[in-house]
C-alpha cells in the first residue's frame, strides 16, 4: 500500500548530484514529519519518484560546508560514545585504575588524548584514523 503525499517543504539537497534529500512531508496520518529521500530506499510505502516531482527545483542546494558540519557532529558523537563507554569506566574508577600497571595507565591516557584529538586530524571530518583501544 502506497501512502500518497501531496505536500513537501524545506527540501535540502544532500549531495552534489541532487539525488538525495532531507525534507519534510505532510503525512496524511502524522502531519508534517522529517523524511530522508534516498535513491537506495527500496521501501515503496511512500513513492519517492512522486516526491521528487513535488520537490522539482524548489530545494536548497547541496552545501559541502553543511555536509561537513553534519559529518563532524556525527564523528564527535561517535568519539564521545567511545570516551564514555570505553575510557571513563577505567580512568574514573580509582580501584580499576590502581590495578593497572604504569605502562597500561599510560596507554589509556594516550588513548583518551588521541580520541579527544580526533577533530584535529588532517582530513577531519571525512577521513578519520581512530586510535586503537588498549587491551
Amino acid at each position: 500500500m502506497t501512502i500518497e503525499i501531496t505536500e513537501v517543504r524545506n527540501a535540502q539537497s544532500m549531495n552534489a548530484e541532487n539525488t538525495q534529500f532531507d525534507l519534510e512531508i505532510n503525512h496524511p496520518d502524522y502531519g508534517w514529519i522529517p523524511y530522508a529521500l534516498t535513491p537506495w530506499d527500496t521501501d515503496m510505502t511512500i513513492d519517492n519518484t512522486a516526491l521528487l516531482s513535488l520537490i522539482g527545483t524548489d530545494f536548497a542546494p547541496f552545501s559541502q560546508a553543511d555536509h561537513d558540519a553534519r559529518v563532524a557532529a556525527f564523528v564527535r558523537d561517535q568519539r564521545d560514545v567511545k570516551l564514555s563507554s570505553e575510557v571513563d569506566p577505567i580512568v574514573t574508577n580509582p580501584l580499576r585504575w590502581a590495578d593497572l600497571t604504569t605502562e597500561k595507565q599510560n596507554e589509556w591516557t594516550q588513548y583518551r588524548t588521541d580520541l579527544l584529538n580526533v577533530p584535529q586530524q588532517a582530513g577531519f571530518p571525512n577521513t578519520i584514523n581512530w586510535p586503537t583501544k588498549p587491551e
